[in-house]
């Protein structure tokens, strides 16, 4: 047993991202009844949602789960009280300062992990006390890093830099991926957008149908002057990029971004005016499968993979 399947007590160290609008807890139980972990996506859920899919992931299974939880959300004291009085075994902080929470989570028997895009940041929370760093590369939908680094640099970057395991994220939807991530120093892997286009992710159809035709190029980061952000592009992509191109400042970023855009564009599925948060992986994304099916195929691909390698090590 590696070192994330040892700390999270699950079979494959296949982490299921904790999207906003994505993963509720038909996704997460699917994923962790799978044998990975299963994340609810704290994000977009206000506390009595939250509570409704903790008690819900419960019930539908009894293997280990958590809940991805940015620490900038607003209602942030009442999410972590529900996590710590439901007992909810692993949390994984993102958008914020770990030493903020890391130590009162801890406090309760709780492990964290915390989600960066550098090297420093990597530091940061291994001084904060995490038990586990996730090290996101530019590839990623959603937020990422001003530092644009990408997977196959930052990985290793990290990995160096920290003693705590490292999970790698960005760019990952295959074996043949999670092998080449293993082998730059991660010991598990966390994956977003591949279980997007899944039957049990809430995500409306329209959404997951677009990452399906999603070719090469399709993605891009942007919103830099306020969270940069990966986007689908679309009406609302090309209307923040003319705004940008023209000068715009972060008021008038946050005047046409408004309200509710992810909500509109990932659960209501309005594919022209909402926010549409994909990876670049999305281009090799072909089918809609379900959760546990992605799991296998990834972890018996990575087997293969491995034996693959080792059969040809003369190269």
């Amino acid at each position: 047993m590696n070192r994330i399947s040892q700390l999270f007590n699950i079979e494959y160290p296949i982490i299921q991202a904790g999207m906003i609008w994505a993963s509720g807890w038909r996704l997460a139980s699917a994923v962790s009844n799978a044998g990975g972990l299963g994340l609810l996506g704290a994000g977009s859920m206000y506390p009595d949602v939250l509570q409704e899919h903790i008690t819900k992931c419960k019930q539908a299974t009894a293997k280990p789960f958590g809940v991805n939880l940015p620490l900038l959300y607003p209602n942030i004291e009442e999410h972590i009280k529900i996590i710590i009085a439901n007992k909810v075994p692993i949390v994984f902080t993102s958008a914020g300062n770990p030493k903020t929470w890391t130590s009162i989570l801890k406090a309760e028997g709780i492990k964290v992990v915390h989600v960066v895009a550098s090297a420093a940041f990597a530091l940061k929370s291994e001084a904060a006390g995490v038990d586990a760093i996730v090290a996101e590369g530019f590839e990623a939908g959603g937020h990422n890093g001003r530092e644009e680094t990408t997977t196959m640099v930052l990985i290793p970057s990290v990995c160096q830099a920290v003693k705590i395991p490292v999970i790698a994220a960005g760019g990952i939807a295959t074996g043949r991926a999670m092998t080449a991530a293993f082998a730059l120093g991660a010991s598990g892997v966390q994956i977003g957008s591949r279980f997007i286009a899944t039957p049990e992710a809430s995500s409306h159809d329209h959404f997951k149908q677009a990452i399906l035709a999603a070719k090469e190029g399709d993605t891009l980061l942007s919103m830099k002057k306020l969270t940069p952000v990966r986007l689908l592009k679309n009406e609302f992509f090309n209307n923040v990029k003319a705004a940008e191109e023209n000068g715009a400042d972060n008021e008038s970023l946050k005047i046409l971004l408004g309200r509710g855009r992810a909500k509109k564009g990932m659960f209501e599925g309005d594919m022209a005016e909402g926010e549409l948060e994909v990876g670049q992986v999305s281009a090799i994304i072909d089918k809609i499968m379900p959760a546990a099916d992605v799991v296998a195929e990834i972890w018996n691909e990575f087997q293969a993979t491995k034996k693959e390698l080792y059969l040809n090590s003369t190269w």
